[in-house]
């Protein structure tokens, strides 16, 4: 079996793949690639099914290295891709060979890059994903420095192009549609308009959990304490301070604080790829 050797690891490099669903009523989140429209071109350019297990890999950093040849695809955010000493395309199918090093630098925009590698990632499944759960500690553990990880057999279907002529994720402030609730009516009107009409920021305090918000506070109208409810990916949760907290893909399947909108769900991809000091934008969606 071919196997990937980790060097280096960067900020953060977790194994993801289309996470565990299904599982709530159980207390288990689904997780899975932050950004899942890159996670996917990865495989569709290696002719892998969409749910083989890549590598998901947060600013960069990471150092591979294979005792066998392996084709790869680096999608995601637009890293500098070295292969030995040779600079590489993102989203190309690459031939990585043995023993020679893959170094991913820092991306210029965006955060999250994915080396997808064809056969994927077969570590053990978990409650039926390899994904890193990294609130629940539920998949395999955050990549280090030293690990081994086994490559599957290469499917039989080979890739139909050598390149995908996508768009990366976009540089400078985003803006991110929603859709009001469930909780809204627990804020003033003052509150909602400056939601829609604010600009935000993201903080150093986000992680694959939730992106924490700078900016202007969210006031509620209503003081109450709300009992625990079910929470979902790209829920605007607002504690008691009133800055917002956008739930990323290893968001807790409750929460006690009200939910003032949620991020539309074609938009995720792109809040996933929103950086610390990057500015942000909420806009009322108004498609049904």
């Amino acid at each position: 079996m071919s196997e990937l050797c980790i060097v280096a690891t960067g900020p953060l490099s977790t194994v993801q793949d289309l996470g565990r669903h299904g599982l709530a009523e159980i207390g288990v989140g689904a997780s899975g690639a932050a950004d899942q429209g890159s996670f996917r071109l990865a495989n569709r350019l290696l002719g892998n099914p969409e749910s083989a297990a890549a590598i998901e890999v947060t600013l960069g950093g990471l150092v591979v290295r294979a005792p066998c040849p392996l084709t790869i695809a680096i999608t995601g955010a637009p890293c500098p891709i070295m292969v030995g000493n040779r600079s590489e395309a993102l989203n190309t199918v690459l031939r990585l060979p043995a023993e020679v090093p893959l170094r991913l630098g820092q991306p210029d925009h965006g955060l999250r890059s994915y080396l997808g590698v064809r056969g994927g990632i077969d570590l053990p499944p978990v409650l039926g994903s390899r994904s890193t759960d990294l609130l629940a500690g539920i998949g395999p553990a955050a990549l280090r420095a030293g690990d081994t990880v086994p490559v599957g057999p290469a499917p039989s279907r080979f890739p139909v192009l050598d390149t995908a002529p996508v768009d990366g994720p976009a540089a400078g402030d985003r803006t991110l549609r929603v859709r009001l609730g469930p909780r809204h009516d627990w804020f003033t009107e003052e509150a909602i308009n400056c939601l829609l009409t604010a600009r935000y920021e993201a903080t150093s305090e986000s992680n694959r959990v939730g992106m924490r918000l700078a900016g202007p506070p969210l006031h509620r109208a209503e003081p109450a304490e709300l009992p625990s409810e079910g929470a979902v990916t790209g829920a605007l949760q607002v504690p008691p301070a009133g800055l917002p907290t956008l739930f990323l893909a290893d968001h807790p399947i409750t929460g006690g604080y009200p939910v003032i909108a949620v991020v539309r769900a074609a938009d995720l991809d792109a809040a996933a790829q929103i950086r610390p000091g990057t500015g942000l934008r909420f806009r009322l969606d108004t498609i049904h």
